[in-house]
């Protein structure tokens, strides 16, 4: 059995008698072997727990992670599914990271000073993105959601006041207290399209045409699975009433403009209808699409206003 002095293997391994002696001093690798003169030296089992060391601290493992997975070597699998995600979604970050600055150099002449107010905010959407991945969004937004809610949260705090900020959370306790006092009406009578209409125009001025898909996944994946911090949810009861609120309230709207269509050419009804779709949608074409498809195939829309929409979207 071969056996070797800490100099010995720090050769072999290229591993430093610094660290070996460290690794030594905290418990990780001791030699194993202790001769009558007082020396120790490692053994081969000691060789493979070192090259095992060196492999988990490539992967990314800290010395503390490391010695418990050599306590417990039956978990390892485990923690290295957890550590392949950890790394994949540092890798990503990094690689966002990396475009941003080729970004910023691109656009930045080499005679002007670096524009580092744009730079802190890279950083702070950033530092925003990896606090929001510890929170109810990071367990169902998509990196791509994750990265726009970070940078919708930076953009609140320059598009508001405080007395604004203030205003808004009113506005929505208020409209909340609302539903939860006419729980007993029905939701797609007249009653719940104005408040479907009052949840909207609030709504969307807070998130805009530009964060309407945020806002939209934001609805859908927080609140309608109820995976929203304590903070933010709201009661299920309320939820389900106001998602069919929202819902009556954008079909009176549309089967509304559409009825007005009775020939091919109709610019005043052609504003309504993207202004309609702009403020559901925003900039989102797809869900734009869908919707067209839709009335194609809906008994109650005209065949005037399916003649319209095919001839103006080209469906």
């Amino acid at each position: 059995m071969a056996e070797w002095y800490v100099k010995q293997l720090s050769k072999l391994t290229k591993v430093s008698v610094r660290t070996l002696h460290h690794y030594d001093q905290i418990g990780l690798l001791k030699p194993s072997i202790r001769l009558e003169n007082g020396y120790r030296l490692y053994s081969e089992t000691d060789l493979l727990k070192l090259q095992l060391i060196i492999a988990l601290k490539f992967f990314g493992f800290t010395l503390s992670q490391i010695q418990r997975l050599l306590k417990n070597e039956a978990a390892i699998l485990t923690h290295f599914q957890a550590q392949s995600r950890f790394l994949k979604e540092k890798a990503e970050r990094l690689s966002e990271a990396s475009k941003a600055l080729e970004r910023l150099v691109a656009e930045t002449d080499l005679n002007k000073s670096i524009p580092w107010e744009t730079v802190l905010e890279l950083i702070e959407v950033y530092t925003m993105t990896q606090q929001l991945e510890k929170t109810w969004a990071g367990k169902v937004l998509s990196p791509d959601e994750l990265k726009e809610y970070a940078t919708f949260e930076q953009g609140l705090k320059t598009r508001f006041t405080l007395t604004e900020k203030s205003a808004f959370e009113q506005n929505w306790a208020n409209l909340v207290n609302k539903i939860k006092n006419n729980l007993d009406k029905d939701p797609m009578s007249d009653f719940g399209t104005s408040i479907g209409k009052e949840c909207m125009e609030l709504i969307n001025g807070l998130y805009g045409k530009k964060h309407a898909g945020l806002r939209r996944a934001i609805w859908e994946k927080g609140y309608k699975t109820g995976q929203m911090d304590a903070e933010q949810a709201l009661p299920p009861e309320v939820v389900a009433w106001l998602d069919q609120a929202k819902s009556t309230y954008y079909k009176k709207r549309i089967y509304g403009v559409l009825a007005q269509i009775k020939g091919d050419s109709e610019d005043q009804v052609s504003k309504e209808w993207e202004d309609l779709l702009e403020d559901m949608y925003g900039y989102d074409q797809a869900p734009k699409d869908v919707l067209h498809k839709s009335a194609l195939d809906d008994a109650a829309v005209s065949q005037a206003a399916k003649k319209w929409i095919q001839k103006t979207y080209n469906v």
